[in-house]
């Protein structure tokens, strides 16, 4: 019998187009849940090499590393920056018509 070969999963080998990035950050966004959104942003920042990024939009990588963890908590004005390179925009919309 042939052993298979398990690896682990890295959803930055995933995100390859601007589409696919699209949808997971805008399910990340929906959720509501800032972890969630930090580690999604962060996983595209690794499929989109974060330390050439870091260097694009002027931010220190080690920082922007730190700003992504578990316990970071990153300027929105980074968010922005990020955003902006990876040529994706920020939109709202109503949550709940009832909710005035």
């Amino acid at each position: 019998m042939k052993k298979e070969k398990s690896r682990i999963w890295d959803t930055a080998e995933h995100l390859k187009d601007e589409f696919i990035i699209s949808e997971y950050l805008n399910v990340a966004f929906e959720s509501g849940d800032f972890s969630q959104i930090k580690r999604a942003i962060s996983n595209v920042l690794k499929a989109r090499n974060m330390s050439k990024l870091a260097k694009e939009i002027n931010v220190n990588r080690e920082g922007l590393y730190r700003s992504l963890s578990e316990k970071g908590n990153p300027n929105f004005s980074t968010v922005l920056k990020i955003m902006n390179n990876l040529g994706l925009k920020l939109h709202s919309s109503v949550a709940n018509k009832n909710n005035k």
